[in-house]
């Protein structure tokens, strides 16, 4: 593969990342805040998975931890759908509902896998947040994964890959 098609490759993935991570952060702050839980706050509770309680005494180092580490994770996210879409073409044909099924799978390894096994504590059952996660998920990060993975894929196929 050419290097501009390389290079277009990896720049999708990375856009991909940063607008999952970032629409994702977005919600998690427009669901907290009216609850009193401030921005820095959420980025600390990302860190605490490497650091646990401590993290919240931690001030800016948590915080940029924290962002670093979720937008970490995006990019995770998007490169995993990325190299499936390479072996399973139906993950590129019908992204809408491939994605979204992605974003249920990725919400159940992150609450059910990721952070039991992360020092962090387990947080309260809130089933308001519980709904709204599982819909952002399917729909905000699993669908806008599978889209920029099928752009980086379309863009270094020698040929159309199908719709």
């Amino acid at each position: 593969m050419p290097s501009n098609k390389r290079g277009y490759t990896t720049a999708t993935i990375v856009v991909g990342a940063f607008v999952i991570g970032t629409l994702d952060i977005l919600y998690a702050i427009a669901f907290w805040y009216p609850r009193g839980v401030a921005p820095a706050r959420i980025f600390q509770s990302i860190a605490a998975g490497i650091y646990g309680p401590a993290s919240f005494s931690l001030g800016t180092h948590s915080v940029a931890i924290g962002a670093a580490l979720h937008y970490f994770i995006a990019l995770c996210i998007v490169l995993v759908y990325w190299v499936a879409s390479r072996r399973f073409e139906v993950l590129v044909r019908r992204p809408i509902v491939s994605g979204s099924i992605y974003g249920v799978l990725v919400y159940l390894v992150m609450n059910y896998v990721v952070i039991p096994l992360s020092a962090t504590k387990r947080p309260a059952f809130l089933l308001s947040w519980v709904v709204c996660s599982v819909l952002v998920h399917a729909f905000v990060i699993g669908v806008p994964a599978a889209l920029f993975s099928r752009a980086a894929i379309r863009a270094s196929s020698p040929s159309p890959v199908p719709d």
